[in-house]
């Protein structure tokens, strides 16, 4: 167990499609042939995590010029971040008392464009920037093929950064901070268990977006899913954690699950 401060980074909301986060949320059927769709909204926020060997930011949001150009507006129509502009990287982490000077690790669950955005922050620095080897090779396949394919955007992540690849299915860097591999939602989804003092947290990532693809096991929507039966053996994975670590349990983008972990976190 390790004594480490986290802190909730506010990056700002983000609203898709719930068919997208549920699959088959909304159906049509033969006494209702023309169903109204329901629009989603979920926080988009990273972790700040003060470990004693150093300072590791959890993913980096989106870009701030989101609705401006930045993201393809085909993506941005899709996945609307619509305050994106508010919650700039660099100003979110002073919201907190860090600046990016402070940041001495980065994990990227992943390269979708709501959580590679802050990547341009440590361009050029020896920051060393965490990711799965098969997210990076299939983010930038499928950016290069068509300049933001399946949520990713090459300019969050074509940079000159200090890649560390992670390889294996479970990997340690810092004392008691787990990686874990969660193909499914993307190939290269990463998940995170952190052994505190208090107690112990499991951060899904979107390998679970809300807390119903989690508890109720309802599987994400086509868009969001790259693979139903990765998907499926890794929410396995993380129930087992969950039952063995009692872990509280944290969705990507589900509200009340963010409000849960700042309780706990006092």
């Amino acid at each position: 167990m390790v004594e480490a401060e986290i802190h909730v980074v506010d990056r700002g909301h983000i609203r898709t499609d719930v068919n997208r986060i549920i699959e088959g949320y909304t159906r049509a059927t033969a006494a209702e042939p023309d169903p109204e769709l329901a629009i989603g909204e979920g926080p988009v926020y990273n972790l700040l995590i003060d470990h004693p060997e150093g300072v590791l930011l959890w993913d980096t949001g989106s870009h701030p010029d989101a609705g401006k150009g930045h993201w393809p507006a085909p993506q941005y129509e899709a996945f609307e971040h619509y305050d994106a502009e508010e919650y700039p990287l660099d100003e979110s982490l002073e919201g907190v008392g860090y600046g990016i000077e402070d940041v001495d690790f980065v994990l990227q669950t992943h390269l979708h464009l709501d959580h590679a955005g802050g990547l341009e922050y440590f361009a050029g620095t020896d920051v060393p920037i965490y990711v799965h080897e098969a997210e990076l090779k299939h983010a930038y396949y499928n950016a290069v093929r068509s300049g933001g394919s399946d949520a990713y955007v090459l300019a969050d992540f074509d940079h000159d950064l200090n890649w560390q690849v992670l390889h294996r299915e479970r990997e340690r860097h810092l004392t008691d901070i787990e990686f874990l591999h969660l193909p499914g939602h993307t190939p290269g989804v990463v998940g995170t268990l952190l052994h505190l003092d208090e107690r112990t947290l499991l951060l899904t990532s979107d390998e679970a977006y809300v807390r119903a693809n989690y508890e109720e096991e309802l599987p994400l929507g086509g868009e969001l899913l790259w693979s139903k039966p990765h998907w499926q053996r890794s929410l396995r994975w993380l129930k087992d954690l969950e039952r063995r670590h009692d872990a509280l349990v944290v969705a990507g983008h589900d509200a009340e699950d963010v409000e849960r972990l700042r309780s706990e976190l006092g």
